[in-house]
């Protein structure tokens, strides 16, 4: 006769286990199992845990209310039947133990079903409590089993992601999404309190991958998808309440936001503001602390961080006075070169394009973009003369730049405009001209002196949209003029030679085509 295999060791013991209290040893052999360093037998064992308890949760044969200590209850005089739930409920513990740690396993498959047991034990005790209730309509839900599964998802050494992402349908639950949030919190809280010397940037990441997945109701007839099933959903529980969810989504990310994280999370937040963050806050100038300290950090960080200042200046009506200040320093020659340079001047576009700017401003960036433009390559230039052009349209008192007549009846050898000046109200700029422009119609790439030439007539009303050159490459450049159709001779040098040694005479020679 064959051995049985683990699967019908298994099988025979959870048979067992429900069909009779006197086999309840069983389960310590379907929890040793569990143990085990086989992927199968584990998985196995897992399927059992979960027909097993879901079963024991719904016959409610689990001690409900504070659990006693079980050696006491044991050598005590308590009744057979209140022993055997007490001490049930003490291996159901034990069970959900040994999954949170199941899911920092190697194996994804293991992660991947001790997490959707846990969620199901989650949904299971929310409809069967297993603690009482303290009035009649008091809301349950098992949220340190919840606390356990967000545990296992924000650790501290191993990337979660892939587990992230399969936990992202649950998400869709409001009140699994409610409570989740408010474990985020408990869980921060702990883990900058354990790690004095650094939170490992590890939880950092994890922690932004599961709070960024969050999603909350646009309105409040949108609450109404719950995973924990009550016979009658009360008005009264905070759960069931969109501003509620709002509060504690922005609890959360001040949670998260006002440690210090790891730099490659600045610009993942910074993205997302706008269009996830924001929206759902009842006091979103709340984080112009966050917007401020990322800001300092430099490079794209910065421009992110100015578009969510400019974002609760636009929309919240937040005051921030040094914000175009803070713009103005972030234009420097590197800026043509950053692989950012496509959002940088788009967001510029945005910042820039009210009416309503004065007039020494918008002559400031102007100003300083054509001194910039001297160093810069072909395809920045032709981006950035139109840019430049659209600043002019939007601002007719600013044409005095390009019709300066004085300037060069008077014969000035120096620019009034102070390059090094920080605050662009003291940089002189209105004073000066764009004589850089001038300058540019001379530039050795054809389509850049086209593009600067447009100042020598009336500009036109309508602005020249950018959009499609702000991501313009040198190879798209190459590419158009080495597809041109050539007409008619192609000079070979910048001026024509008139003889041999640069003088004319006897010495001087002819050019033959080549046949």
């Amino acid at each position: 006769m064959e051995p049985e295999s683990g699967a019908e060791c298994l099988g025979r013991w959870l048979e067992a286990a429900l069909k009779s209290r006197s086999n309840a040893n069983s389960v310590f052999d379907i929890l040793g199992v569990l143990q085990s360093d086989q992927e199968d037998d584990i998985l196995s064992a897992i399927h059992t845990c979960s027909r097993l308890f879901g079963a024991l949760l719904e016959r409610g044969e689990l001690f409900v209310g504070h659990l006693p200590e079980e050696e006491a209850t044991m050598a005590g005089s308590a009744g057979a039947l209140r022993k055997y739930k007490v001490w049930m409920r003490h291996r159901y513990n034990s069970c959900c133990s040994r999954l949170s740690e199941l899911l920092g396993h190697r194996s994804f498959k293991v992660k991947e079903l001790a997490l959707c047991t846990l969620m199901k034990f989650v949904q299971l005790e929310g409809a069967h409590p297993l603690e009482k209730s303290k009035w009649e309509g008091n809301y349950l839900f098992p949220r340190g089993l919840l606390l356990s599964v967000v545990q296992g998802l924000i650790p501290t050494e191993a990337d979660s992601s892939l587990l992230i992402s399969r936990f992202q349908e649950y998400l869709e639950h409001d009140d699994v999404r409610y409570h989740m949030m408010q474990a985020v919190v408990d869980m921060v809280a702990r883990v900058t309190d354990t790690h004095q010397q650094g939170v490992p940037a590890t939880f950092w990441n994890n922690t932004f991958t599961l709070i960024s997945a969050v999603s909350l109701p646009r309105q409040q007839s949108d609450i109404s998808n719950f995973y924990v099933k009550h016979k009658e959903m009360l008005e009264k529980w905070k759960v069931t309440l969109l501003k509620e969810h709002k509060h504690v989504f922005e609890k959360m990310w001040f949670s998260f936001l006002k440690h210090k994280l790891p730099i490659s999370l600045y610009k993942k937040v910074l993205v997302i503001m706008h269009d996830s963050i924001l929206p759902h806050m009842s006091q979103p100038s709340l984080m112009i602390d966050f917007l401020t300290n990322a800001y300092d950090i430099g490079g794209a960080i910065s421009l992110l961080a100015l578009n969510g200042l400019f974002i609760l200046i636009h929309q919240h009506n937040l005051e921030y006075p040094e914000f175009y200040r803070k713009l103005y320093s972030l234009l420097e020659p590197s800026v043509f070169h950053v692989k950012y340079r496509a959002r940088f001047f788009h967001l510029a576009d945005l910042f820039l394009s009210s009416s309503h700017l004065p007039a020494y401003l918008v002559a400031a960036f102007a100003k300083r973009l054509c001194r910039l433009s001297l160093t810069a390559p072909p395809e920045a230039l032709l981006m950035v003369i139109p840019f430049i052009c659209n600043l002019l349209r939007r601002h007719p008192a600013c044409k005095a730049l390009i019709h300066r007549p004085s300037a060069e009846a008077s014969g000035l050898t120096s620019d009034p405009y102070d390059m090094e000046e920080e605050d662009p109200a003291k940089s002189h700029a209105l004073e000066s001209c764009l004589w850089e422009l001038k300058t540019l119609q001379r530039h050795y790439h054809p389509e850049v002196a086209r593009a600067a030439m447009a100042i020598n007539q009336a500009l036109s009303p309508h602005e020249v949209s950018i959009a499609q050159l702000l991501e313009l490459s040198p190879y798209e450049i190459f590419e158009k003029d080495f597809k041109k159709e050539v007409s008619g001779p192609v000079p070979l040098e910048f001026i024509q030679p008139q003889g041999l040694l640069g003088r004319r005479g006897d010495l001087s020679i002819e050019y033959f085509a080549l046949d």
